[in-house]
């Protein structure tokens, strides 16, 4: 047998050999013993030689089968993936069981949060004795009692926001010999006469406008001064406290005594127990005064500017109302209500009248 013939054989042996380390299986193993069997009559010994050591590889593979020994590499990790696959399913079972679980366990809880509610806010009034007080729903199933009682408890909580406390905010306007101004002014907190202004070092502070206590001063004998904001009573009272030490504010108003319309707290002046002619509102939001928008005006919102001088422009404002005596301020304000800066729009005004009253009359003679 010569070498050329040998060669061939050796590397067919070789890739069969090759096929049963790659995992190829059985099938790949009896092709290359019957490739080498159709050879032996011109390989000689050789041939079975290659036939002899494939066939004993491939009984070493099918006892390490019969006694469970990990079989080759390419198996391996056709196995390794059938088991990440079957983990991977039962992680996505386990999943989905805990989010039922989670599901069921919220929706228990929540409906006993609904009993809770309706047991605690269902139940009869009591006295100081403790005894249960009747009122309209005693006739009913008790089922139909506490739900109704419910209903009407928070019926009436939402008509607390949404409505003012009482539909008179102020109290009766002073008799003689007591003093009451003829004018009511209605002043905003926030951006009117404070500035609420934040720091990492400080935290919240408020700046205190330039002219408050000149615009308290003047107007005091003339004005009932009323601060009526939107801000609350925890926040607002040591606020007007520390801007009005000397006691020019009559009467405090907070949002509890806002009507909450379309998202904004609008001062209803019909609630102030006063005559509407006689009172003036003034806020940095229209919205405030919708309800009486040719009662109130709209100054420009204060960004917490040192030089502005607004409060001593709206005290001359104010002051010459008062001393002209209007009868109803409505009639005036009405020619600001479109102002965009209505302060700006008096002084404006008063220009050009006192430049009218500086002309001298032209002689009709001429």
């Amino acid at each position: 047998m010569s070498a050329v013939s040998v060669f061939p054989m050796c590397v067919q042996a070789s890739r069969g050999l090759l096929r049963l380390r790659s995992g190829a299986g059985a099938t790949a193993a009896l092709e290359a013993v019957r490739t080498l069997s159709t050879q032996k009559g011109d390989s000689g010994a050789t041939g079975g030689l290659a036939q002899a050591i494939l066939q004993e590889r491939l009984q070493q593979q099918q006892q390490q089968r019969s006694q469970g020994q990990p079989p080759p590499e390419g198996e391996e990790s056709s196995e390794q993936r059938g088991d990440e696959q079957g983990e991977d399913r039962k992680q996505k079972e386990n999943t989905a069981y805990a989010k039922k679980v989670v599901l069921r366990l919220a929706g228990l809880m929540g409906l006993g949060g609904a009993v809770g509610v309706v047991y605690i806010f269902g139940s009869n009034s009591v006295d100081e004795q403790g005894n249960k007080i009747p009122d309209e729903f005693d006739k009913e199933v008790p089922v139909v009692q506490q739900l109704k009682r419910t209903f009407r408890y928070f019926k009436d909580y939402r008509q607390m926001i949404i409505e003012p406390t009482s539909p008179k905010l102020l109290p009766d306007p002073l008799k003689e010999p007591y003093y009451q101004p003829p004018y009511t002014l209605v002043l905003e907190l926030t951006d009117v006469l404070l500035h609420p202004e934040w720091s990492l070092a400080t935290g919240w502070r408020f700046k205190k406008r330039p002219g408050i206590d000149y615009l308290f001063q003047q107007l005091a004998p003339l004005y009932e001064i009323v601060i009526f904001t939107s801000e609350t009573g925890m926040t607002a009272y040591p606020l007007i406290d520390s801007i009005d030490p000397q006691g020019f504010v009559m009467y405090r108003l907070f949002r509890d005594a806002t009507r909450y319309m379309e998202g904004h707290h609008v001062k209803d002046v019909s609630c102030l127990n006063r005559d509407t002619s006689k009172v003036i509102v003034v806020d940095c939001k229209r919205e405030a005064f919708s309800l009486q928008p040719f009662n109130g005006m709209a100054l420009r919102k204060w960004d917490g500017n040192s030089e502005d001088r607004t409060l001593y422009d709206l005290a001359a404002f104010l002051k010459t109302i008062a001393m002209s005596g209007v009868e109803d301020v409505r009639t005036v304000l009405e020619n600001y209500a479109h102002e965009e800066d209505p302060i700006e729009a008096f002084k404006r005004r008063q220009a050009q009248l006192a430049l009218v009253c500086s002309i001298p009359p032209t002689d009709l003679r001429d």
